[in-house]
């Protein structure tokens, strides 16, 4: 398992090196100028030159990118253009309610999805497994913003048990952080659970048709015990691929369904540095963000070991 994670994390140097190329370049190649947008047509040809001249935009763009890069190493992706706010702190101040939303919605997708897909499994051409298909179908079809505007409607508006918009930081109050998340992390979490019941019914009715199946059920052993020890373990093998996945879904999710909410995540602060063209607060939002994907994906990787013996390294 060590030699896993290691190979692991020795595959993503390169990765994170031309994730940080592109990101660099691409922004930088935006056609509008950052000293334009700061000064507008108020400042003076020498404000422009003095102000480029601090900015180190007369500096080749290679030049640009190794400074860029060492600082962005120690933790220091640079000051907004607009307000000198640090990129760092902007982002740590957000990511926390991106993260609570992710987690809830996973969760969700988690549960609901394995146990429909279980049910739907046992019972295969049943009512119970054509109702757990038409679930999945409704639930990857429907937009995650049109489906929280319906549990807004309902459930914040008409029957007020959740608050419509806004986060509470589970460090105030634990009850009022979950009931502010609830409602857009079902919004959220839908869509994969619906793809993951799919995966699970389809692995688990191939599972309990194996023989070692029928072999256990023959030995006399417990109907729960051959379900979740025998069948639902080597069942989920091929679910963790997609709920890596599906977890990188609802991180991209997240940042939309943050504008449904109000809720102030990294997605609010992504388009808001998109209408400014905000460069060092993009830069920095597509490293963090990568940075996440890299480390769920490294995270499944290893659960994935754990339960397939052969997809480790000998």
């Amino acid at each position: 398992m060590f030699r896993l994670i290691l190979q692991r994390l020795l595959a993503l140097v390169p990765l994170l090196f031309i994730v940080s190329v592109l990101t660099f370049s691409f922004t930088s190649l935006l056609p509008s100028d950052p000293v334009d947008l700061i000064l507008g047509d108020t400042g003076t040809d020498e404000q422009h030159e003095m102000l480029r001249e601090r900015m180190g935009l007369n500096e080749p763009i290679h030049v640009r990118y190794v400074q860029w890069l060492s600082r962005a190493v120690q933790g220091d992706l640079g000051s907004s253009y607009f307000n000198s706010v640090s990129v760092m702190g902007a982002v740590m101040q957000r990511l926390p309610v991106t993260l609570s939303l992710t987690a809830v919605s996973a969760l969700i997708a988690i549960v609901v999805g394995v146990a429909a897909g279980v049910a739907a499994a046992l019972r295969p051409r049943s009512w119970v497994d054509r109702f757990a298909t038409l679930g999945a179908t409704f639930g990857q079809a429907i937009p995650n913003f049109w489906f929280g505007l319906i549990l807004v409607a309902v459930f914040a508006v008409s029957l007020r048990w959740f608050p419509a918009t806004g986060f509470t930081p589970i460090t105030d109050s634990p009850w009022e952080w979950l009931r502010s998340v609830i409602l857009p992390s079902i919004a959220l979490g839908t869509s994969s659970s619906a793809a993951i019941a799919r995966q699970v019914r389809s692995s688990m009715v191939g599972v309990l048709q194996q023989d070692y199946i029928r072999a256990a059920r023959a030995q006399g052993i417990s109907a729960r015990r051959v379900l979740f020890k025998h069948a639902l373990t080597n069942a989920m093998i091929p679910v963790v691929a997609v709920l890596s996945f599906q977890i990188t879904v609802l991180l991209g999710g997240a940042l939309i369904v943050e504008q449904v909410f109000a809720i102030n995540g990294l997605g609010t602060l992504a388009i808001a540095a998109v209408r400014q063209q905000d460069i060092p607060m993009l830069q920095g939002l597509v490293l963090v963000m990568v940075g996440l994907v890299v480390a769920v994906q490294l995270f499944t990787d290893v659960i994935y070991g754990l339960l397939n013996p052969k997809a480790r390294p000998t």
